[in-house]
């Protein structure tokens, strides 16, 4: 209920608005005894103009027609701007009219707000850990973009249209959901704003941020991939013709080169060469307690940076990571390509540290296949240091990056600090 309050107040009061509301609170405060002061004069008269601004803004009306022209990707932390289009369809003249964009209503669920914790929250008060309105307002600023301007729309006579710019930053990778468009008109007062809403639903994915790597040079030799002709032809050296010859018993009927055979007068089929190529994997861990702290959304970003660096079109990146499950997504000529798949990072969440093991399981049943491994860990234990030593024992070029702020690095593992990501990076090769 009080969000509900909050939120109305946002869309409803302008900034003369929040001042008058201000300063009756003050007068209301200050003029509680009326035998003592006259101030609460104050406060009814400032009350009153609220009221009637309030009244005056019920009375406001539009008929709009809007439309979106915006990419279907923007990334966190990055300025995003589009352009709507908005047609008049009433019998009257808009003015001094304001367009903002409106999303779906960022409140978490009691469920959500109750097993969320925020990120430091251990370090407030026991009544701020207990009360919870910390934790609730951080849950509704990450699902709102920041820098969210409302645009001013020109005089717009009926039946005329208009084309705005509109835009702001992604506070974080996942879904944006738009809901619609707010028309709103301050009332001749300048305190209340009369809102007309528009239902123009939407939805824009915010890819994670990127950092700027390093030059890496993927180790690794071509190794025989099984999966067939259709997986093999979309990458390396299978299915690039080699030679003609003779036809031979057992050779598929549609390997014959007809002009050929018309030419000849004997059956010729057209001979390729075996399904080799280099294939890497990228190997996500996400089992963090902490939740989606600095360290975890750094890992993400790391992993996000080398999807978008790597260059798959002469090899294949595989992309492993627990989500509620092992899943794995290919990227390469032929496979997935690389906004797919960043696109997959911006919808992953942290898993129980202990499934970590499901997800060795997967990476070790593929290294027949792969030329070299680079691991984003977000914490370190036995586990996963075996599992870096099992690759390592088989002769894999393993790459081990670790996302946290305390500790020293393990042997053989580079440890990246959040907010000094791209320090860190500037010596991986």
């Amino acid at each position: 209920m009080v969000g509900a309050l909050d939120q109305r107040l946002r869309e409803r009061l302008t900034l003369a608005g929040w001042l008058v509301l201000g300063a009756a609170a003050a007068a209301a405060a200050a003029g509680l005894d009326t035998n003592l002061t006259v101030t609460y004069r104050a406060f009814a008269f400032l009350a009153a103009l609220l009221a009637l601004s309030w009244f005056v803004s019920l009375f406001f009306r539009a008929r709009i027609e809007a439309s979106r022209e915006m990419p279907r990707y923007a990334t966190a932390g990055e300025p995003f701007s589009y352009r709507i289009t908005v047609a008049n369809r009433g019998a009257r003249r808009l003015a001094g009219t304001l367009v903002t964009e409106r999303f779906r209503d960022p409140r978490p669920s009691f469920d959500e707000w109750k097993r969320t914790r925020e990120p430091g929250e251990e370090q407030r008060n026991w009544f701020d850990r207990n009360v919870g309105y910390f934790r609730w307002r951080w849950l509704i600023d990450r699902r709102v973009p920041r820098d969210l301007e409302p645009a001013a729309l020109a005089p717009l006579a009926p039946g005329e249209r208009q084309s705005l710019k509109l835009g702001f930053t992604p506070r974080r990778r996942g879904r944006i959901e738009f809901s619609g468009l707010t028309l709103g008109r301050p009332d001749p007062l300048g305190l209340v704003k009369g809102l007309a809403r528009i239902p123009l639903a939407a939805r824009l994915i915010a890819l994670p941020k990127r950092y700027r790597l390093p030059e890496i040079a993927l180790p690794g030799r071509r190794k025989f991939q099984p999966g067939g002709v259709s997986l093999a032809a979309s990458v390396g050296d299978s299915e690039e013709f080699l030679a003609l010859r003779d036809y031979r018993p057992g050779d598929p009927l549609q390997r014959v080169h007809w002009k050929s055979f018309a030419r000849t007068g004997k059956p010729v089929v057209k001979e390729y060469q075996d399904e080799f190529f280099e294939r890497h994997a990228l190997v996500l861990d996400t089992g963090s307690t902490r939740g989606e702290d600095a360290a975890f959304e750094e890992a993400v970003a790391l992993a996000a940076s080398f999807v978008y660096t790597i260059d798959t079109q002469d090899c294949l990146l595989d992309l492993l990571f627990v989500g509620g499950e092992v899943r794995a997504y290919t990227a390469g000529r032929g496979q997935m390509r690389a906004e797919h798949m960043l696109e997959a990072l911006a919808g992953v969440g942290p898993s129980v540290p202990g499934e970590f093991e499901a997800l060795a399981r997967a990476v070790l049943a593929r290294r027949a296949t792969l030329a070299s491994v680079i691991a984003i860990f977000v914490s370190w234990d036995a586990g996963r240091a075996r599992f870096v030593a099992a690759l390592r024992a088989e002769g894999f070029e393993v790459r081990a990056l670790l996302v946290r702020e305390e500790g020293d690095a393990p042997p053989g593992v580079v440890q990246l600090r959040p907010g000094k990501i791209e320090q860190g990076l500037a010596g991986l090769r």
